[in-house]
């Protein structure tokens, strides 16, 4: 499979910004860690061993232990600076490292955008998970950086006739139902939710992003400088966009969740076609009151 994103790099900005914090530039880890104590607070049971899966903070392994749901948890990051002498495992990216059948629950929060096999690495996932094991995802999805990608593009179209790729391309949430579906999670459910920020200019926006680690890493990224005349238009682009009444621009974060189980005989299973006690015809013809 021909790769999209460079992980090597990926990994390396993301080490860099480790090593830099910008204050507040964790703001969509924070955000995803919130929704991970609400999404795990609906789920009425407790589980053995739990997996934070390349989260690149203690953040989701800090849900999984305030839950007081989860009996131990492990750490795996693609790098031993991100546990920062925490204990945990170190692996390479996009892999699962424990036995079939060993973990109750998986989590993973925000790396899967960066990932080339997603199938393959939701497929080790069922593996490791026992049955009616749970996984629980988030990623950045379609319609992220929209308005960023969307200036870029039309000021490099602009100025050099021509445009790159500047900004990943995202999977969609309904990609993201099928792909549980592959790996043969059972009971699969994705959604979507928006995170609108708004920055003074474009240039905030492209801060926070180089604090994150999370500017481009693509393979086939262009190799042209961004020079401060493409930047300076850009910008332009932005401001007569994607502006509010008060000049402030908004950058848009579409994070996709993802939840699934390892299949158990205990689960719901959907009703045969034609097991229907009642006909539908029967129910809207009956008088209104029976």
């Amino acid at each position: 499979m021909q790769p999209i994103v460079d992980s090597s790099l990926w990994l390396a900005r993301k080490r860099r910004a480790l090593a830099h914090p910008a204050d507040g530039a964790d703001f969509l880890m924070r955000r995803a860690a919130e929704d991970l104590a609400d999404r795990l607070g609906a789920v009425g049971r407790s589980f053995g061993r739990a997996a934070a899966l390349f989260c690149q903070t203690p953040a989701a392994a800090e849900v999984l232990e305030a839950s007081g749901k989860v009996a131990d948890i492990v750490r795996v990051e693609a790098h031993a600076a991100f546990l920062n002498g925490a204990s945990g495992l170190v692996a390479p990216l996009e892999t699962v490292p424990f036995d079939p059948e060993s973990l109750d629950l998986a989590v993973s929060l925000l790396s899967m955008q960066a990932m080339n096999d997603i199938p393959g690495m939701l497929v080790q996932v069922r593996r490791a998970l026992r049955p009616d094991g749970l996984f629980l995802g988030a990623f950045a999805g379609a319609g992220t950086l929209a308005e960023l990608r969307e200036s870029l593009i039309t000021a490099e179209t602009e100025l050099h006739g021509g445009a790159s790729p500047r900004v990943a391309p995202f999977t969609d949430v309904r990609d993201a139902g099928a792909l549980l579906q592959r790996a043969g999670l059972a009971l699969p459910v994705a959604d979507v939710e928006t995170v609108t920020v708004r920055y003074e200019s474009m240039f905030g926006l492209m801060a926070d992003l180089s604090a994150m680690g999370e500017t481009s890493a693509l393979v086939d990224r262009s190799r042209r400088p961004a020079v401060r005349s493409f930047l300076a238009r850009a910008a332009e682009i932005y401001a007569e966009r994607f502006s509010d009444p008060d000049g402030r621009v908004r950058a848009s974060f579409s994070i996709v969740w993802m939840s699934g189980w390892a299949p158990d005989v205990s689960q719901q299973k959907p009703l045969k076609p034609g097991s229907a006690t009642v006909s539908l015809k029967k129910i809207l013809e009956a008088p209104k009151g029976e």
